[in-house]
């Protein structure tokens, strides 16, 4: 049963993984660093997709098996596009985010049933149907199919709005 549940985050996360690549393969330099009015551009997008720069996602996973019910704040509202980040081109960017993503989708496959079902208290998710105390499939799931599919969709609508503003 674990490695059902385990392939199965891992195997969502990779198709996400190709779908955000879709959309973006064909932004060039100049219309990723556009951003359109009150939005993210999609350099900053792909920023945000890759958290905390040098920290990633992985903390917080390992949180939830280190710790008993780990408090994990999260700031939804934050690209996390550093300096260092607004210099990188916007395939190098792509390359942290894949990165970042294939080690989540890989480090997933190798956990227990038990590991899968530990718990964290995420206040942010109070009012999903999730709840506040996910278990760690549950946020690997969010992280990898929610949260990312969102912003292929966000991204989606930026290029369009890019593309429609310059035609």
């Amino acid at each position: 049963m674990q490695a059902q549940k385990a392939a199965r985050l891992s195997q969502i996360i990779g198709q996400k993984i190709e779908e955000f690549k879709s959309v973006t393969q064909d932004l060039d330099e100049k219309t990723a660093s556009c951003a359109p009015a009150g939005r993210w551009s999609p350099k900053q997008i792909v920023s945000h997709l890759c958290g905390s720069e040098g920290v990633g996602f992985m903390p917080s996973i390992r949180a939830i098996l280190e710790d008993d019910t780990p408090r994990l704040d999260i700031d939804v509202e934050d690209p996390f596009f550093t300096e260092k980040r607004s210099r990188m081109t916007f395939n190098e960017l792509l390359a942290e985010f894949e990165s970042e993503y294939r080690k989540m989708a890989d480090f997933v496959t190798g956990l227990s049933e038990e590991q899968l079902n530990r718990k964290a208290h995420i206040p942010m998710l109070k009012e999903t149907s999730m709840g506040e105390h996910p278990t760690l499939a549950g946020w690997i799931e969010a992280i990898g199919e929610h949260h990312l599919g969102m912003h292929t969709d966000h991204m989606r609508e930026v290029i369009f709005m890019i593309k429609r503003k310059v035609a």
